[in-house]
């Protein structure tokens, strides 16, 4: 077998994914002639490398991109990796319905800092949190698999956890005001528990902000219970001269303003 016959036969069976060891143990003979077809196959545009020693089929449909889309393989290739994920912030908040601005790379949380994977016009970033595996997740299915996806209440909090990830505040807001409408109240404060009670915080007045009481007040007697003192709206900004919310305890050290 050579390697061509040998990703026809992975597309035949629906498989889109493989290691360079899967693919000599499957054609067999001397390892660096194998390594050289697998060369040929990239050249011309039939395998990609998200990473070294990881390859994917391409379609020709997708070839313009130089890779599969990361959506088709960011499972099988964490699953190489060894590491749980999710992906989150902007991306999952797309996959909920709030699509108004559309990130340029898919947004992976893992445990640890790994750097950004770039294949083709394919970019995948990758936000570390350490305590992911306690974080909810809804499973979607791909073509090729499935993926999970922070659900929209993690997604929420964690724009607001991670704000320099997410375009800042203001596409924040802009988010939550799309993302409301897939939340619920008490899977909200479900996942709220999980996070720093300073994400509640931020998180409720940008709620309130946005018009959605509802959730906002979901928010508020956790809020009120374990917040014990004012925080920045903006962590990067002075608080000199800003006014201060006493319901979320936030010192309202910038002014949000979400697109309409």
């Amino acid at each position: 077998m050579r390697a061509e016959q040998y990703i026809d036969s992975l597309a035949a069976s629906g498989r889109h994914h493989f290691t360079t060891s899967d693919a000599i143990e499957a054609i067999g003979g001397n390892d660096d002639a194998v390594r050289a077809q697998l060369r040929r196959l990239k050249k011309h545009g039939r395998i990609a490398s998200p990473m070294r020693s990881f390859h994917v089929v391409v379609p020709p449909e997708y070839r313009r991109l130089g890779c599969l889309p990361a959506e088709h393989f960011i499972d099988q290739l964490m699953g190489y990796l060894g590491e749980p994920y999710y992906v989150a912030l902007l991306s999952a908040a797309e996959r909920h319905g709030a699509a108004h601005q559309r990130p340029q790379s898919l947004q992976v949380m893992v445990p640890k800092n790994r750097p950004p994977v770039e294949c083709g016009q394919v970019r995948v970033l990758f936000v570390a949190r350490g305590d992911l595996e306690q974080v909810p997740v809804s499973t979607f299915n791909t073509p090729h698999g499935y993926i999970k996806y922070a659900t929209p209440e993690m997604t929420a909090l964690e724009l607001v956890g991670y704000p320099q990830h997410a375009g800042g505040l203001n596409n924040v807001a802009t988010v939550l005001a799309e993302l409301g409408e897939e939340m619920d109240g008490d899977k909200l404060v479900e996942a709220a528990a999980l996070c720093p009670i300073g994400w509640s915080q931020r998180l409720g007045y940008l709620l309130q902000l946005v018009d959605a009481p509802g959730l906002a007040g979901a928010l508020e007697p956790l809020v009120a219970k374990n917040a014990n003192s004012y925080i920045p709206l903006r962590r990067s900004e002075d608080v000199a001269g800003a006014s201060r919310d006493s319901k979320w305890k936030v010192i309202v050290n910038v002014e949000v303003e979400p697109d309409e």
